[in-house]
């Protein structure tokens, strides 16, 4: 006959298993629906620049199992993000060393073995940090643009308010006078003509032109020329 110690103790480990067991299916049902949301997801080491993990829904989308993705980092972004695209990859790892809680933007990717591109809309949060608050891994959600087709009239609308509040933000980051010089210079006109059209010398100018591309960060005045124009400058 047990003890009442022994049945004690039975009773303690039947119970461990049980609770065990339940937690053995909960994590199977999460780990289930991470894999068939409809987005493509992964988390990164920001120090390691690699993939730590990712869902089969990321997996598939570049032509690998998940397996095969974990340990990548900057070559294999690099092999499937359109070239234009890629410099964000490093802007988002630095963005997070500044201590900045969320980085979105939309790139274009492909598929390994593939030469079409696809639009996919991204955002990454901080996951994890070290005991000196910086970040470690990031996990990103990634979504197929393209896989919207039920909802193009309200894709379309969407964009372009998101385009236009993006385009308050930059004319906000100008004074009256940055506009009037920014405006000038897309009709065609030189620093020197600009100058005399607002009555400037041509150093003033040339100042309040370099303050422009530093504020809406471009490189040169055909990069300034081209953004001014999408934000509502003819």
């Amino acid at each position: 006959m047990q003890t009442a110690s022994e049945l004690g103790q039975n009773f303690s480990l039947s119970a461990l298993q049980k609770e065990n067991e339940q937690l053995r299916h909960r994590v199977q049902w999460l780990e289930g629906i991470l894999h068939h949301v409809p987005a493509m997801l992964y988390s990164y080491d920001n120090n390691k620049k690699s993939i730590t993990w990712c869902n089969q829904g990321l997996a598939e989308a570049f032509g690998c199992t998940p397996a095969e993705l974990e340990g990548l980092g900057m070559d294999f972004f690099k092999s499937i993000m359109h070239p234009d695209d890629f410099k964000l990859a490093a802007v988002a790892q630095q963005s997070f060393r500044n201590h900045k809680q969320q980085f979105g933007g939309i790139v274009r990717v492909k598929k390994q073995g593939e030469d079409e591109y696809r639009w996919l809309l991204g955002l990454e949060v901080p996951f994890t940090q070290n005991e000196n608050g910086e970040v470690v891994e990031i996990i990103c959600a990634f979504l197929d643009l393209s896989g919207a087709m039920d909802t193009n009239a309200a894709l379309s609308d969407a964009l372009a308010e998101i385009l236009r509040r993006q385009n308050e933000n930059l004319l906000n980051k100008l004074t009256a006078r940055e506009k009037d010089v920014l405006a000038l210079a897309v009709q065609g006109l030189n620093n020197k003509e600009i100058a005399n059209t607002l009555n400037l010398s041509r150093y003033t100018v040339e100042t309040h032109r370099k303050n422009i591309r530093l504020k809406l960060k471009v490189r040169n005045s055909t990069e300034l020329v081209s953004l001014a124009r999408k934000i509502g400058f003819q």
